[in-house]
C-alpha cells in the first residue's frame, strides 16, 4: 500500500503546459497519486488528445486550454475549474543567442512566460487557498537559478526571479497552510531540449557534466511534484529540490 502522506486524492491541480515534456509527466504522475488534474496548453485539440491518453490510465482530467500570458483567459478557465489545491507552473519558452544581439522581444516574451504570468497565476489561486488553509504553489525552475550558462540571458534572469519570487512568497503563506517551493530540473529530454540534444558536442558535455552521466527523463522529475504537493511535504516551504543527477553539487 502507498504512504498515505502521498495520497493526493481529493486535490485538484493545475499544471501549465502540461500537453508534453516535464509538465506532462508531473500532470499524470499527480493524477495517479489521486489528483484530478486540468489540463493546460494553448490548444484546446491538444489538451483534449492528452486527457484521452491520461483518460485511459484511469486519471481524471478538466480540459484548461488557455495562454498563461493572457490573464484574463486564465482568470475565466480557473473559475470555471473551481478551487485549485496545487498549482504547478511549468509553462515556458527558450530562445538561444549571444546577450550583446539577444533579442528584445525574445527578451520580454520569456520573462512574460516564465515569471510574469506565474505570478498572475498565483495571485489567481492563492487566495482560495488562504482561505481554505491549505495549498500547493510548485514552480518548475532550473538549474538555471543557481548556475549560469552563456546564451541564455533571459531564461536564467526568468529561472532565477522564480528562485526569490519561491522564497518570499512562502514567507506570506506558510502560516496560512499554503506552500510555495520549486522544482530545479537539471537537463532533461524534451522537445525544448532536443536542439542541445542533437548537437553532439553539447550532449557529450552534458553527459559528462552530470554526475550520473546522462539526461534525465521527464518522469525523473514528476516524483519531486508528487513529493511536494503531498501532505508528506505539509512542512516544507521555500526550497528548490534540485533533480539533476548531481549537476549543481559537482565542481
Amino acid at each position: 500500500m502507498p504512504h498515505p502522506g502521498f495520497d493526493l486524492t481529493g486535490q485538484r491541480a493545475l499544471v501549465t503546459g502540461s500537453t508534453r515534456g516535464i509538465g506532462f509527466a508531473i500532470a499524470r504522475a499527480l493524477g495517479l497519486a489521486g489528483a484530478e488534474v486540468a489540463l493546460n496548453g494553448r490548444s484546446a485539440g491538444t489538451v483534449a488528445a492528452t486527457a484521452e491518453a491520461l483518460g485511459r490510465e484511469g486519471i481524471a482530467t478538466l480540459p484548461a486550454p488557455f495562454d498563461v500570458t493572457d490573464t484574463d483567459a486564465a482568470r475565466a478557465v480557473i473559475d470555471r475549474l473551481g478551487p485549485i489545491d496545487i498549482l504547478v507552473n511549468n509553462a515556458g519558452q527558450q530562445h538561444r543567442a549571444p546577450a550583446v544581439s539577444f533579442p528584445d522581444e525574445a527578451w520580454n516574451a520569456i520573462i512574460e512566460t516564465h515569471l510574469n504570468a506565474a505570478f498572475r497565476l498565483i495571485k489567481l489561486v492563492a487566495p482560495g487557498m488562504i482561505e481554505r488553509g491549505r495549498g500547493r504553489i510548485i514552480t518548475i525552475a532550473s538549474v538555471l537559478s543557481e548556475l549560469g550558462r552563456a546564451n541564455i540571458p533571459a531564461y536564467g534572469a526568468a529561472k532565477g526571479g522564480l528562485r526569490s519570487l519561491t522564497r518570499c512568497l512562502s514567507t506570506e503563506w506558510a502560516k496560512h497552510g499554503v506552500t510555495v517551493n520549486a522544482i530545479g530540473p537539471g537537463y532533461v529530454l524534451t522537445e525544448m531540449n532536443r536542439p542541445l540534444v542533437e548537437d553532439a558536442a553539447f550532449n557529450a558535455w552534458v553527459c559528462a557534466r552530470t554526475p550520473a552521466g546522462r539526461w534525465a527523463d521527464p518522469e525523473e522529475i514528476a516524483g519531486a511534484a508528487v513529493f511536494l504537493a503531498s501532505p508528506a511535504a505539509s512542512y516544507v516551504s521555500g526550497q528548490i529540490l534540485y533533480v539533476d543527477g548531481g549537476f549543481t553539487a559537482a565542481m
